[in-house]
């Protein structure tokens, strides 16, 4: 199974930007779309972002959409998520998420994770 990691996550400012990175142990990660949920307290897992295999395709939540920007580095095993435009609702821990089927395309579901990390914590303050 493919270990993940996150980092990137912390508190900004409402506006604000973040760049959370998602580091996989070994290159099986570029064979599976890769993807972003997250969970505030109280709250349900949300989807946030994904993008398949090779970068070509991604999905995102639509209140995100036009803020966070997923991408992915096959070469160093390696996915991003780049959030702009930071809202105080944007606020929760964030988890970075492998499919569990190889060269698979469209947004995630829970269900079809098969490694998650361990999470990192964002906070938007107003």
């Amino acid at each position: 199974q493919v270990q993940l990691v996150e980092s990137g996550g912390g508190k900004v400012q409402a506006g604000g930007s973040l760049r959370l990175s998602c580091a996989a142990s070994g290159p099986a990660f570029r064979n599976y779309a890769v993807g972003w949920f997250r969970q505030a307290p109280a709250k349900e897992h949300e989807f946030v972002a994904s993008i398949n295999f090779n970068g070509i395709s991604s999905n995102y939540l639509d209140s995100v959409k036009g803020r966070f920007t997923i991408t992915r580095d096959n070469a160093k095993n390696t996915g991003y998520l780049q959030m702009n435009s930071l809202k105080p609702e944007d606020t929760a821990v964030y988890f970075c998420a492998l499919e569990r089927f190889p060269y698979r395309s469209g947004a995630l579901s829970p269900g079809d994770v098969g490694s998650w990390g361990q999470g990192t914590q964002v906070i938007v303050s107003s």
